[in-house]
């Protein structure tokens, strides 16, 4: 039996929001910079929320949170917005001399985010910022890069800063990809394209097929935990068997575009929010500066929107003890560990009962 095949992608209702001229942290300048977002329940008079997306989500994957499933959001304008180099706005795949893998920074999401909400779309101040994983370190940085603007930030299965652990486990993925053969050769087709060579028809729809195999199954182990795969909680999703599920894994990796996968992952190792309020960006390469703990506390302390942490009790990158790490340094902290084997994709709502425990909590936050 063949592993369940991924949804197709769902373009209904996204718009976009252009950006004349845009700075990144790096240094690079862009025109017409493109950022795309859906906009639920845009007449309501309550506020806004905003749900940046994952490292792997869509716009229209990024649903476990808003109103359809929540009804603690229902009253509520809520903004889904999708990151710089996730395919949909501005990315590698999409845009000439989008910045390099390791030059791309949270600091820039934010910033491109706060234009579309400000200039495209009026907003005076967000209700929430609710996030995960990825999604969740980009509500930590608004709540440092935009103090004033933002009220409550949601953060599950996700940290601060990532970890010298989480930046380990990244280099495997990444090293799986960018090792690949078709991932080289596809790269210097690239190059050759972008010089004005004429590589022919068949060699320009070339794509690096078994790099991005290789890292689906890198990353595949990663994402749940030990005890997912003993109780063959693979089930669940339609397999039958571990092969099927890391076969699945492969399908639902197929449709990405590498370049897009390497640059947000190397964004996501540089997370940092101590860095942000020295207004300096981190480097790759988990730096000694990257781990000054008293910046990174200081960050902590000067946010000031009330925050809810809800990592996952098996979250093998993102574990509940760095929330609680993190807990000892907010002013207006509260933490909610949810109790599943479902590790990191708990966050993600793959498990009904977990995704029930998870709206439940920002129900309440939503009331503080």
């Amino acid at each position: 039996m063949a592993p369940p095949e991924p949804p197709a992608y769902d373009p209904t209702g996204i718009e976009y929001h252009t950006i004349p001229s845009f700075t990144f942290a790096s240094g690079t300048t862009l025109h017409d910079l493109r950022i795309a977002y859906r906009s639920h329940n845009s007449s309501s008079s309550h506020g806004t929320v905003l749900i940046p997306t994952c490292f792997s989500g869509h716009i229209n994957t990024t649903l476990t949170f808003n109103q359809n499933e929540n009804a603690a959001l229902a009253a509520y304008h809520v903004v889904v917005v999708a990151m710089l180099s996730n395919g949909e706005s501005s990315s590698p795949s999409n845009k000439a001399f989008f910045p390099a893998p390791g030059e791309l920074h949270y600091e820039d999401q934010i910033h491109a985010q706060y234009d579309l909400l400000t200039k495209g779309l009026g907003v005076k101040q967000l209700e929430a910022v609710i996030g995960f994983s990825m999604g969740g370190q980009q509500a930590y940085h608004w709540a440092v890069m935009y103090p004033e603007y933002v009220k409550r930030v949601v953060c599950i299965c996700t940290s601060a800063r990532t970890s010298p652990h989480n930046y380990a486990f990244l280099e495997g993925p990444i090293a799986a990809m960018t090792s690949s053969i078709d991932y080289i050769a596809w790269k210097q087709i690239k190059q050759r394209i972008a010089q004005g060579d004429d590589v022919g028809a068949n060699l320009k729809e070339v794509r690096p097929k078994k790099g991005l195999a290789a890292w689906a199954r890198a990353y595949a182990a990663w994402l749940t935990s030990a005890k997912w795969f003993r109780d063959k909680e693979w089930s669940k999703i339609g397999c039958n068997g571990v092969e099927e599920y890391m076969q699945a894994r492969e399908l639902g990796y197929a449709r990405w575009d590498a370049d897009d996968l390497v640059t947000k992952a190397r964004m996501w190792q540089m997370a940092n929010i101590g860095k942000t309020k020295k207004r300096e960006v981190t480097q790759l390469g988990c730096l000694v500066d990257h781990l000054d703990d008293e910046a990174y506390k200081q960050a902590l302390r000067s946010i000031k929107a009330k925050v809810l942490l809800m990592p996952c009790r098996t979250d093998q990158y993102f574990p509940p003890e760095d929330s609680e790490v993190e807990m000892k340094s907010l002013e207006h902290g509260t933490l909610a560990v949810i109790e599943s084997s479902w590790g990191h994709t708990a966050g993600g709502g793959a498990n009904p009962e977990d995704a029930k425990f998870m709206n439940t909590k920002i129900a309440e936050h939503m009331r503080r």
